[in-house]
């Protein structure tokens, strides 16, 4: 017993010690966490986030290693034969959630299972699509549900079953994983899988009639509904083109194009997504401001709903920046002002992601703490949305998904780099005064160091694990940076500076 205690002590630590977070601390720290978890409503308590980041890490590491099967809606902790929606993968966010901090936080190996699940699943895909959308379509399509069986087909109700872009969203994960490791004998790996969804959308997007845009068609925005003008009664879920399914497509042909001149192949193929690309819809803004959710703005049957489907070019796409589009970026947040701060678990978690990549981190923390509203009620026993008193997310029921984007959420609230830079305290709480973390990655293959003190960043240490160029943004509040880089010392300004780095090579930055 010993002997395997120790085993699985040095093989956890392995993992887990590879990223820390200090946050302010406070008299609540000491308390058990369901005491936390229910003062948290009434009393600032900033290290209940790292405490939460930390879990979010634990249950990654306890759930899947190369080998096993990636985290399904429970993890691994449905109880019962019979689990909430079979122990299945739902593709239309949650099994994409249950990685979202995955590659920030050091756990890069952790990507190996799910990519061998969608390697699996192209055979499979290949059938559905020439089955479901005639002789004419090519590649490989994945609905929004699949199983250990390897199910592709549209399933149960229209308005998410419709839905056939999961494929195109995994994908991406596969790319944001060449994007962290820079490894390009992976990437000749996942290329064939990247090619294959971006071939079945390209030989079925159609023109829809009034603007002559390509479009996906039957589909659907998950799991929305509307009206048509004239019919306020009847729900309607199948349409053409919605928002997501422009921004996922955009995204993928993207990833295709650059894969493709990374691997120096396919050029006429990504001569053709390119041309594609330029017959997209663009997004659209509504006359009261809101990013439009479909090609109509039409009225959506719940406001509220908890599904945010058309802001994934915000989060975790990278199409939407308040920097880069300060138009579309004012849009998603009149969006989520009208959505609101409620919905279940999972939903409150990506509105935190949502605030964050929006540089709001007053509105991210406010969410954060919506995500831990007690789920349980003391008095009648019943539960809601929330936590629990052990941290699992009630959707309701637990659903794990919530852990894993709530822990993706405090990652980005502090670090983000989607946008080709390293950007340090990209949306900081008031109350996170100071802190630290240590061993977070970045894109371009970079682990992170940041010390902060009185809500600005002081010093940081980039370490290249690949050899490569990283630009870092000045943080707010800083006005230059001197970095040292072995025996040599160089001053920078606004707005932004570039290190080339050698594998293993550090250099450290202080602000001031």
């Amino acid at each position: 017993f010993h002997s395997q205690l120790s085993d699985h002590v040095v093989a956890h630590r392995s993992l887990y010690d590879r990223v820390s977070l200090t946050l302010p601390a406070t008299a609540d720290d000491t308390l058990p966490t369901n005491e936390r978890i229910l003062r948290f409503t009434r009393q600032e308590s900033p290290a209940l986030a790292a405490l939460y980041y930390n879990y979010g890490r634990y249950l990654l590491i306890s759930s899947t290693r190369p080998g096993s099967l990636p985290p399904n809606l429970q993890g691994l902790w449905a109880k019962g034969v019979s689990t909430p929606w079979n122990g299945d993968y739902h593709t239309n966010i949650n099994i994409q959630m249950n990685h979202w901090p995955l590659e920030q936080a050091g756990l890069s190996e952790l990507c190996q299972p799910l990519t061998t699940l969608m390697e699996r699943l192209v055979p499979s895909g290949e059938a559905s699509a020439r089955t479901f959308y005639g002789d004419e379509a090519d590649g490989w399509v994945l609905h929004m549900m699949t199983n250990v069986w390897n199910y592709t087909a549209p399933g149960e109700h229209p308005s998410w079953g419709a839905t056939n872009t999961g494929g195109a969203w995994l994908c991406a994960h596969l790319w944001e994983h060449y994007l962290y490791t820079q490894d390009k004998d992976y990437l000749r790996r996942i290329y064939p899988v990247l090619k294959g969804a971006a071939r079945f959308f390209s030989s079925t997007t159609v023109q829809e009639p009034s603007h002559g845009w390509l479009v996906t068609a039957p589909t659907s925005s998950p799991e929305n509904s509307f009206y048509v003008p004239g019919d306020s009664v009847t729900p309607v879920s199948i349409c053409m083109g919605p928002t997501m399914d422009v921004q996922l497509l955009t995204e993928l042909y993207a990833n295709v194009i650059a894969a493709a001149r990374l691997l120096d192949c396919d050029a006429d193929y990504a001569a053709k997504l390119e041309a594609d690309l330029k017959k997209f819809p663009p997004m659209q803004i509504s006359k009261e401001g809101y990013l439009q959710e479909w090609l109509e703005d039409y009225k959506e049957v719940d406001v509220h709903h908890r599904h945010v489907s058309h802001l994934y070019g915000l989060h975790p796409g990278n199409q939407i920046s308040p920097d880069a589009t300060p138009e579309l970026a004012e849009a998603c947040r009149m969006t989520l002002n009208r959505r609101g701060d409620g919905g279940t678990g999972w939903s409150r978690a990506w509105k935190i992601n949502f605030w964050a990549r929006l540089g709001d981190g007053n509105r991210a923390w406010k969410l954060f703490k919506s995500l831990l509203h007690p789920a349980v009620n003391a008095a009648t026993g019943g539960h809601g949305s929330g936590t629990f008193p052990n941290l699992f997310c009630s959707h309701p029921p637990f659903q794990i998904d919530g852990n894993y984007g709530g822990a993706a959420g405090v990652g980005e609230m502090l670090l983000q780099s989607h946008e080709g830079f390293i950007h340090l305290l990209p949306a900081l709480p008031d109350s996170w005064t100071t802190g630290n973390f240590r061993g977070m990655r970045v894109r371009g293959g970079a682990s992170m160091d940041l010390d902060w003190k009185d809500g600005r960043a002081t010093r940081a240490v980039v370490t290249a694990l690949v050899p490569g160029k990283f630009t870092v943004k000045m943080p707010a509040g800083a006005v230059r940076a001197e970095v040292k880089i072995g025996g040599r010392t160089r001053t920078y300004k606004k707005p932004a500076f570039s290190l080339d780095l050698n594998k293993g090579e550090e250099a450290t930055v202080y602000f001031f």
